[in-house]
């Protein structure tokens, strides 16, 4: 007896075992089956698409064969209109550049700008000045230089921005740093420290003059703005 219990205990477990994997089967077949209806679905709307489109060329082409003259004279017209189009986006893109270069002009909208909106305005202001291949790149990880241009020369230009309130200046201790950064790291051959606001005078003011480091003050940068005329030195080499 207990080898016939165990025997049909055997057995039970050899059946319970086949209807989990029956289960699992069927599961996986009726997921495939799902997956497949799906992907069946997204198809639909595509192929319908592709059977427009053929029918669409198919009409081109049969109103071509039949009407030459009308189609040349169709094509013309699609492409003068592209032409318009393209011409007053331009238009409107040089229209909103000049604007822009106008409101630039005054010293005065960088005071309620942040850091990044300085950078951007002064990279503008370069750019209005014959620099080239002016870039911004302030930012973490700069280590000092947000701008970076060249001279019509060719000399590259490495520049530090600091958008102050008329309360703070900038103290010794930035010109100090990017000093140390400028030409070993950034490999400037012009440097040059600009501010909407003021510098405090002492060693870093000193420092700057011995390392030929051109600190641009809030009444340079307004001039510079205004007239649009870099300092002297900057677009010529002395």
């Amino acid at each position: 007896m207990p080898y016939v219990r165990a025997h049909t205990r055997r057995d039970g477990a050899r059946v319970r075992a086949h209807h989990r994997k029956r289960r699992r089967a069927t599961g996986a077949t009726r997921r495939r089956g799902r997956a497949g209806a799906a992907t069946t679905g997204s198809m639909v709307p595509w192929l319908g698409a592709a059977g427009l489109v053929v029918l669409l060329l198919l009409a081109v082409l049969n109103f071509v064969q039949r009407h030459p003259y009308w189609s040349i004279f169709l094509l013309l017209l699609i492409v003068a209109g592209a032409v318009a189009v393209l011409r007053a986006r331009a238009g409107r893109r040089a229209q909103r550049r000049a604007e822009q270069l106008e409101r630039d002009r005054a010293i005065g909208v960088t005071d309620g700008m942040t850091g990044s909106e300085f950078e951007h305005w002064f990279a503008r202001l370069m750019e209005a000045s014959g620099f080239r291949d002016v870039q911004v790149r302030g930012g973490a990880g700069d280590r000092g230089a947000d701008v970076v241009a060249k001279t019509p020369d060719g000399r590259r230009v490495v520049v530090q921005c600091k958008r102050q309130s008329l309360h703070n200046r900038v103290g010794s201790a930035a010109i100090q740093r990017f000093a140390g950064t400028c030409r070993d790291i950034h490999g400037g051959q012009l440097c040059m420290i600009v501010t909407n606001g003021f510098f405090t005078a002492g060693d870093g003011v000193r420092l700057a003059q011995q390392l030929d480091i051109l600190l641009i003050d809030r009444r340079a940068l307004e001039a510079w703005a205004w007239t649009r005329v870099p300092p002297t030195g900057l677009l010529v080499a002395g």
